[in-house]
């Protein structure tokens, strides 16, 4: 092998090294916003049911009159 392929192969090697490790990286940053997203679907979700409690609650007619 020549040293101008083997100098090809490494750069190469080192590209492909470097892309997988920004790769690594970014899924982290995504995995952290989606566990940040889930967290605030999560509030919502409990607030949603909060207020459609208080309607349920408001819906029931009174026994007393």
């Amino acid at each position: 092998m020549s040293l101008e392929l083997f100098n090809q192969l490494e750069q190469k090697v080192t590209d492909t090294v470097d892309a997988l490790e920004m790769m690594k990286l970014e899924n982290e940053e995504l995995r952290d916003e989606n566990a940040k997203l889930k967290q605030e679907r999560e509030e919502w979700e409990r607030r949603l049911n909060s207020l459609l409690s208080k309607f349920e609650t408001s819906d029931t007619p009174s026994t007393t009159s």
